[in-house]
């Protein structure tokens, strides 16, 4: 059984994002240089109205029950990320447990989207925010399948303060409630080391034209970026081509 890499790509009408391409192509040639599996989602299973697409992929395992896939660790990575392509194979790392990054960047943003989930949904409790993980890059294998259940049916009981807490506070999609809920089932998680998901590099002073960041890890997470929808295109297909090309 493989391991797979699993990336969504899905458009929303009238709005494209080319950058996703580099980001598959450099995990298709990681893919087949540790001998992974590489899977696309590209169309939604729900109507994006009624569950945005970051919150669909806690149906990872019925999708790939349904396309006849045997797997043995999965990966879920975002689709603004890009790999080098002499990352070591992070699933020799994993000892099965279901893993994670540290989200190494602004703290003002993960503490208020705590608070307000603890406000509004689970309240007394609480977790240390140095133990917060991004959800851009979860590995998991299939006894992790019934807490994906769980997160799919907490968003069908709270989607409407969800969506309230989503459209008033803009603190992100479903990554505040993972940390909660994985701590609320009791699901052992490991932190893996930052080389592996390099989230909020501008903070970090590491992204530019010298492409220093790709010296001080493996996997690079082009958000919290400034003027995103200019600069996370150009800085995907730069770091693309200084890899790949």
């Amino acid at each position: 059984m493989k391991n797979i890499v699993f990336i969504i790509n899905v458009e929303k009408p009238g709005q494209t994002k080319p950058e996703y391409q580099f980001s598959i192509d450099s995990w298709k040639q990681w893919c087949d240089t540790v001998g992974a599996e590489l899977f696309v989602l590209d169309q939604p299973l729900v109507d994006m109205d009624q569950m945005h697409i970051i919150w669909q992929r806690y149906y990872l395992f019925e999708l790939l029950d349904h396309n006849k896939i045997e797997y043995d660790q999965i990966l879920l990575v975002d689709a603004d990320t890009i790999v080098h392509p002499q990352c070591p194979d992070f699933f020799k790392e994993t000892n099965h447990e279901y893993c994670m990054v540290h989200d190494d960047g602004s703290y003002d943003w993960i503490l208020r989207g705590m608070e307000h989930y603890e406000k509004r949904i689970f309240k007394g409790e609480w977790f240390p925010f140095w133990e917060y993980g991004n959800s851009g890059f979860q590995i998991v294998n299939s006894k992790h399948r019934d807490f994906f259940d769980a997160m799919r049916n907490f968003y069908t009981q709270h989607q409407n303060t969800i969506r309230l807490i989503q459209s008033s506070f803009g603190i992100g999609t479903d990554q505040t409630p993972l940390n909660f809920m994985l701590r609320k089932h009791n699901i052992d998680l490991k932190l893996l080391p930052y080389k592996y998901n390099m989230t909020c590099m501008t903070k970090k002073e590491i992204i530019g034209e010298d492409h220093l960041y790709t010296k001080l890890g493996w996997v690079y997470h082009f958000n919290g970026l400034p003027d995103k929808s200019k600069n996370v295109p150009l800085l995907m297909e730069k770091a693309y081509n200084y890899l790949y090309r």
